[in-house]
């Protein structure tokens, strides 16, 4: 009942056409009657799902990593950029010839971009995405009984 709330409130009509014209002769929507089939809709299979231990673990390893990663990356981004405006001296000292501090930093920030997606992407292969993939095949298993419209 929510997603329909949310739906009508997005514009959509109960049959299937939006608000404002529409195509004719558009196919009305079935409604799955969740009293008459004694089984959750999809929206019920959803909220279960999302409640379940298996989700909330993958949820929980994309935060344990997602959340540092990011502030430790901000951090780095906003130290570089404070570091070019409190300290313009230190980042024109030269390293090599006319390569100076601040281009070695600004190299930095792409290198750190790269790693942190190739980290991610090693981590959320090894740590969430057969989880994650179990739980959408159990997803629409549920789904298929619960008369999809």
């Amino acid at each position: 009942m929510e997603q329909l709330d949310e739906q009508e409130r997005a514009g959509a009509r109960d049959d299937g056409t939006a608000r404002g014209g529409g195509e004719a002769g558009a196919m009305p929507r079935q409604r799955y009657d969740e009293a008459a089939h004694g089984a959750p809709g999809t929206a019920g299979i959803y909220l279960e799902v999302q409640r379940s231990p298996a989700f909330q673990e993958v949820r929980r390893r994309y935060r344990r990593f997602a959340f540092p990663a990011t502030l430790a990356f901000l951090l780095w981004y906003l130290a570089y950029v404070v570091a070019a405006t409190a300290a313009p001296g230190l980042m024109a000292r030269p390293v090599a010839g006319a390569v100076n501090v601040a281009m070695i930093a600004g190299l930095g920030q792409f290198l750190t971009t790269f790693l942190l997606t190739w980290a991610y992407a090693r981590h959320a292969r090894l740590r969430r995405d057969r989880a994650a993939l179990e739980l959408r095949w159990d997803t629409q298993e549920m789904t298929r009984g619960a008369g999809q419209w």
